[in-house]
């Protein structure tokens, strides 16, 4: 076996790899697109699997070209709503009232760590 052939086998085994693994990924895609719509009843969510159980490589490619563009509109409005519990999250963590800025403030003041003219700075910065 020449050095040439072993290349090529080696090749030939990441292409069919890289394949394996595409098809998974669309596998995947394709079962959780079916469980996330919500205007799919469950025969046809049963019938979809059991297609995909028997003839998968067909029935993935029928999927995604009969239901592309729901399967685009729900993954974008999952990233939606994603981005939304993220950006709720992030505000109700890292925001506090005037109210405890200024009450923070003021312990400052009180401990003697800032000046009068600081805490008032800040609490200008709180009301604003």
């Amino acid at each position: 076996m020449s050095f040439w052939d072993s290349f090529w086998n080696i090749m030939w085994i990441f292409f069919w790899s890289f394949a394996f693994i595409a098809y998974l990924m669309a596998l995947f895609a394709v079962i959780s697109d079916l469980f996330r719509d919500h205007k799919l009843n469950g025969w046809l969510k049963a019938l979809w699997i059991i297609f995909l159980i028997f003839v998968p490589f067909l029935t993935v490619l029928v999927y995604v070209i009969a239901r592309a563009p729901g399967m685009n509109e729900r993954a974008e409005q999952r990233a939606r709503e994603s981005q939304a519990a993220t950006d709720t999250y992030i505000r109700d963590v890292a925001s506090s009232s005037s109210a405890d800025e200024i009450a923070k403030a003021k312990a400052l003041l009180d401990n003697g760590s800032i000046t009068p003219e600081e805490y008032a700075a800040l609490k200008t910065r709180a009301m604003s």
